[in-house]
């Protein structure tokens, strides 16, 4: 397969793309993508499955009223260092200033070896490539609100510590954490303009709902839907905050006009969310579902089979109490006239969008 996606809509000489977005045609990708040519910026798109991914973005934008001719498309594999790229692509990628990264394996259950594979070694090779970028501005990578709090990340850990991060947190969110380190600690050595962007848990749409991503909060949702979920796992303090996805897309595409230094870190995420059981009970009423009654803590559930807990082990260090600092996101976000979206509405509209889908089920023809 050639490395390149070629279409008959391409970006006209005169309208080089300048931003990058690596993870184009996956849930959060083709938001920004979106976001982007809305606002009239030649984008191009990384895709990961060539011609059926650069085609099934193009759809996706176009059944959203998005004019897709100042987009161009590339396959990429985040894997590789040189992210798959040959020369053709590497031409039409030439004047490329920003760069986002949102590409990433999301997926609990994976191997600490294809977790590391596409999130910490892909961040790292996204962000070297980034680095021989002759008219660079900023790389914006997305990370993750439970990752990247300390002041002093560490890589390379020693073998011993990243042994016992894998075990404590599970390959997802370890590999995570391992990117967002590499990411921080390499860019500075490298001279890269960095933004990271720590969301929380992303939902649906403001407006309409759609989502299009099914694990998480959403699979907790689908439980609350199904009558399997006899209890809560937590406290009444437990806080799983949420973001609606246009606002991130708007978020992310304002950071490279916004942002300047060396490396920025932003924390996004609707501080208004309900505690977990708040929410749980805000969905229910709204569902015509039971509120789960029994409430079950953290350390109670880690020892139980997960057979008898139907519980993803890996799901338990979101379940936190645990606040977050969005000073500098909220600063950001008044100074490009950002508000996020009434939270509960939001949650109400992405439950039933969910509902409408069969949780993915829909989409897949299942």
């Amino acid at each position: 397969m050639s490395s390149t996606t070629r279409h008959s809509e391409g970006i006209a000489d005169s309208r080089a793309a300048h931003n990058l977005v690596v993870g184009a045609n996956g849930f959060v990708g083709r938001w920004l993508v979106l976001e982007l040519l809305t606002r009239g910026v030649p984008v191009a798109a990384a895709v990961r499955d060539g011609g059926r991914g650069a085609n099934g973005l193009r759809q996706w934008l176009r059944g959203h009223g998005v004019d897709d001719s100042v987009m161009v498309t590339v396959t990429s594999d985040i894997t590789r260092p040189d992210l798959g790229f040959g020369p053709a692509d590497e031409a039409l990628l030439g004047e490329v200033r920003d760069v986002f990264n949102v590409a990433a394996l999301y997926r609990f259950g994976l191997s600490a070896e294809d977790a590391r594979s596409a999130n910490a070694d892909g961040a790292l090779h996204v962000l070297q490539w980034t680095a021989t970028r002759p008219s660079l501005r900023r790389r914006v990578p997305l990370s993750g609100y439970r990752v990247g709090r300390s002041n002093h990340p560490q890589f390379p850990l020693p073998p011993d510590e990243s042994r016992a991060l894998y075990a404590r947190l599970g390959a997802y969110e370890a590999s995570k954490a391992e990117g967002d380190a590499a990411v921080r600690v390499t860019a500075p050595r490298l001279g890269v303009p960095l933004t990271v962007v720590n969301p929380s848990t992303v939902i649906g749409h403001s407006a309409t709902g759609e989502a299009a991503q099914y694990i998480g909060l959403a699979g907790l949702v689908e439980q609350l839907w199904k009558g399997r979920l006899p209890a809560l796992v937590g406290s009444r303090r437990t806080y799983i905050p949420v973001v609606a996805i246009d606002y991130l897309a708007r978020f992310m595409a304002a950071v490279p006009e916004r942002d300047e230094g060396p490396i920025r870190l932003h924390a996004v995420l609707d501080s208004t969310t309900p505690c977990l059981p708040d929410l749980v009970a805000l969905l229910a009423d709204h569902l015509d579902v039971r509120v789960p009654r029994l409430r079950l803590p953290v350390g109670v559930v880690r020892r139980l089979p997960r057979a008898l807990t139907a519980v993803d082990p890996e799901t338990l260090s979101f379940l936190s109490e645990d606040r977050y600092d969005t000073g500098s996101a909220d600063q950001l976000a008044r100074a490009a006239g950002l508000q996020h979206p009434p939270v509960d509405e939001t949650l109400r509209r992405w439950a039933s969008r969910l509902v409408c889908d069969r949780f993915g089920a829909a989409t897949t023809g299942a």
